[in-house]
């Protein structure tokens, strides 16, 4: 069986539950708190699994796969169905430009070892890191819009009638603007998909509140 080292909170984490689920594949949740015990990521038997210290990590067999667009990508080419990927090149291409959108340009602006960071070496308050947060989620989120809304490929869902790998990573990245109060009612392309999924069962035991280690 898959393991995977997650934490409930984790947008990456959350991104690769929603793919197993949409996939069908049980696997094992072995918690990672990352605030706990001084952030059991640093760890030394979990840093022997990923260097960097992050979730997930994916256990395949004698395997460890770390970065979750990595690990999607590695579900999809090894268990291809249901799949996360059109089927033309400029579908995959589309899809894969979304999901990074969300991952490269939104996500490590607001990862918590950067929010971690500029109080600890700058000082700035719990007020201000949560006003860093929501701007550059608002910035981010804008242009997700942008890509989506009025676009004859975005369907129910961010491409055509199914989930694909930008659904897995919008979702998370909602999820936590939720939680940072960023605001969403310009986003109503962004919000109807993400009610869309929030209707799957995949998306539903992905969510932070199903885990084993919430909080």
């Amino acid at each position: 069986m898959l393991k995977l080292y997650t934490y409930f909170r984790s947008s990456a984490a959350y991104r690769v539950r929603i793919a197993l689920n949409l996939k069908g594949l049980p696997y094992e949740a072995v918690p990672v708190h990352l605030l706990r015990d001084g952030g059991q990521q640093n760890q030394a038997d979990y840093r022997a699994r990923s260097p960097l210290g992050t979730v997930p990590t994916l256990v395949a067999g004698e395997q460890n796969f770390t970065q979750s667009l990595a690990i999607i990508e590695y579900l999809e080419e090894t268990r291809p169905q249901p799949a996360l990927l059109p089927a033309t090149a400029e579908g995959r291409a589309r899809v894969r430009g979304l999901a990074q959108t969300i991952a490269c340009d939104i996500h490590p602006l607001n990862n918590l070892r950067v929010l971690q960071y500029l109080g600890q070496e700058f000082g700035i308050t719990q007020e201000q890191k949560d006003n860093w947060y929501r701007h550059w989620t608002n910035v981010g989120l804008a242009a997700v819009e942008k890509l989506l809304a009025g676009n004859p490929r975005t369907g129910s869902f961010c491409h055509g009638e199914a989930p694909t790998v930008a659904d897995c990573c919008l979702i998370p990245q909602v999820f936590n603007a939720r939680r940072f109060n960023c605001p969403l009612d310009e986003l109503p392309t962004i919000m109807r998909i993400v009610a869309a999924c929030e209707q799957l069962p995949a998306f539903q035991n992905a969510a932070p509140a199903r885990q084993p280690d919430a909080e």
